[in-house]
């Protein structure tokens, strides 16, 4: 089912850069921003997986990292079909205003209550700089890097044959 949400996100792009700059995903290879990941997808066309994490604090995140997404067959397949978007809720680190203000917003839009939560969705970005959602589906913590990743391609196949 098509669910369309309506954010806007008002980001400073020199107070983002400096704020990039300094902060890393906890997980390899993942962006940290979704003005970043809005990029790639419009140049890629490939739609954002996102990460709502707890990465020094939630069990259940810790093992999805650990089973999932530092497997070399994940790292494989997300290279070639998603982009991969990190919105993380440390509790032992801190964040750049920037971004907890970004992963706050994201974590309202989507209704997240726990983690980890991972979104898979498609953005348009209108002239006024909200960003139009187009949800295609959300998963949780998957015990292997085969059952997540069908889980995913489920997700994305479906949409392609609502379009036709």
């Amino acid at each position: 089912m098509k669910k369309i949400i309506s954010l806007l996100i008002i980001l400073s792009i020199s107070s983002y850069l400096i704020a990039q700059a300094d902060y890393k995903a906890a997980n390899e290879g993942w962006l940290v921003s979704l003005e970043e990941a809005y990029k790639l997808h419009e140049k890629t066309g490939k739609p954002i997986l996102a990460n709502f994490t707890g990465s020094d604090w939630c069990g259940w995140c810790i093992r999805l990292t650990k089973d999932v997404f530092s497997t070399n067959e994940f790292k494989t397949w997300s290279k070639d079909n998603v982009i991969l978007l990190e919105l993380d809720f440390p509790k032992r680190k801190s964040l750049p205003d920037e971004i907890k203000a970004q992963n706050a917003s994201l974590q309202n839009s989507f209704k997240i209550t726990g983690y980890p939560t991972i979104w898979v969705f498609n953005l348009n970005k209108k002239t006024t700089g909200e960003f139009d959602i187009d949800a295609l589906g959300k998963t949780g913590y998957t015990k292997t890097p085969e059952d997540f990743i069908d889980s995913v391609e489920k997700m994305i196949v479906q949409k392609k044959t609502k379009k036709g």
